[in-house]
This record gives structure tokens, C-alpha cells and sequence, in this order.
């Protein structure tokens, strides 16, 4: 059998309809906003558990951006809830975002979670950040032992909004208020103007500016 293609980035996300802890849910339905689809190798692993819980702490702050967060893995409905209903016991935090049971791997397969050379059998650790057009924006994948930084997936998506929304680039370690990065320009005419145009100039290629408002 072919093996399916992988996303790539700024391609259309792979649809898909799927049985979730909060009942069926498509991608479709979420068009129009953010989403964070993200998978994990199995319920009830310590390195899981605590991306949960820290998910958890900052669900309010992926709302506040209009995010959708998804969790996903190939365990079933049941063993998601059981999982969730010990994380809210034994840490004191509510999860709230849907998580898929792909028992089927279907998505999976479809988002290229799948990697024999880590696991025949579990989703490794990827971030799928899709824009509100239903694009993939960016992509993070981790190895099995390593949990992931949630706070990053954060400033990432603060990243992306600022990026489609204003037109601009961040630069490295760039954080909410930070000066961005001035498109480098593409004509010899606009690179002369560059001077002068009221940027913080270091060279023709290399301008920064405030971070636009709103």
C-alpha cells in the first residue's frame, strides 16, 4: 500500500470527521478560527499526562487567541475519559478541548503522526497549528521521551496571528510587544529606499520596527 502523502506547510489540512470526548467532531466545524491539533502516544504515560495538565492551565489563553485546541491519539473513547477524569483528580485541572479516539488511525496516518522508525503502534508528539482558512501554519514534531513546551505553542500562535494580520516577520526568541521584522525587499528600487523609509535600518535586508498595533 502507498503511503500517504504528508502535510505540508501552508497546504490545505487534511479533513477529517472523528469520534472525540465530546462527541463527533470534523475539522470543517472549526473553520473560521484557529486550531491546534495536537497528538500523544498513549493515555495514562507520565510524559503525556504532564502536556496535559500543563494544556489545561493555559486553555484560557489558547481561547483568548480564538484557538481551537484537539488532542488526539489511537486509544479508545474510553480510555480517553478515563485518563482525563484521572488527570482532573489527581492535578486539579478541568480539561475542556475535545480529544479524538483514532483507533482507525486515520487521521493519524493522514497527518503523518505514524513513525515506524519510533513506534509502530503510537502517535509520536506533533503540533499541527491550522489558520482559520483551514491551512497548515506550521508543524512541530517530538520524540516519545520528550514533552513539550506548551508555553512555546503559545508564542507561536501569538507569532503566527502577528504574521498574517500585519504582514510582518518575527525574529528569533520574539515575544508579544517585541519589535518585528520588515519583509526583505524584492526589487532593487524598494532595497534604496529602504534608508529611509523610517525602519530601524541596519542593512538594505535587515530593518525592524515596532509591533503594529491591533
Amino acid at each position: 500500500m502507498e503511503a500517504p502523502a504528508l502535510p505540508r506547510l501552508n497546504a490545505p489540512a487534511p479533513p477529517f470527521t472523528a469520534k472525540s470526548t465530546k462527541g463527533d467532531i470534523s475539522l470543517e466545524q472549526f473553520k473560521g478560527q484557529w486550531v491546534v491539533l495536537f497528538s500523544h502516544p498513549a493515555d495514562f504515560t507520565p510524559v503525556c499526562t504532564t502536556e496535559f495538565v500543563e494544556l489545561a492551565k493555559l486553555q484560557e489563553e489558547f481561547k483568548k487567541r480564538g484557538v481551537q485546541l484537539i488532542g488526539i491519539s489511537i486509544d479508545s473513547i474510553y480510555a480517553h475519559l478515563a485518563w482525563i477524569r484521572n488527570i482532573e483528580q489527581h492535578f486539579g485541572v478541568k480539561i475542556d478541548f475535545p480529544v479524538i479516539a483514532d483507533l482507525d488511525m486515520k487521521v493519524a496516518q493522514a497527518y503523518g503522526m505514524i513513525h515506524p522508525g519510533a513506534s509502530d503502534t503510537a502517535t509520536v508528539r506533533c503540533v499541527f497549528v491550522i489558520d482559520p482558512d483551514q491551512n497548515i501554519r506550521a508543524m512541530i514534531y517530538y520524540p516519545l521521551t520528550t514533552g513539550r513546551n506548551i508555553d512555546e505553542i503559545v508564542r507561536l500562535v501569538d507569532a503566527l496571528q502577528l504574521n498574517t494580520r500585519a504582514k510582518v516577520s518575527t525574529p528569533a526568541n520574539w515575544r508579544p510587544g517585541d519589535k518585528v521584522i520588515i519583509p526583505a525587499p524584492v526589487t532593487q528600487e524598494d532595497a534604496d529606499k529602504r534608508a529611509h523609509a523610517g525602519f530601524e535600518y541596519t542593512d538594505w535586508y535587515f530593518c525592524k520596527a515596532e509591533q503594529p498595533s491591533g
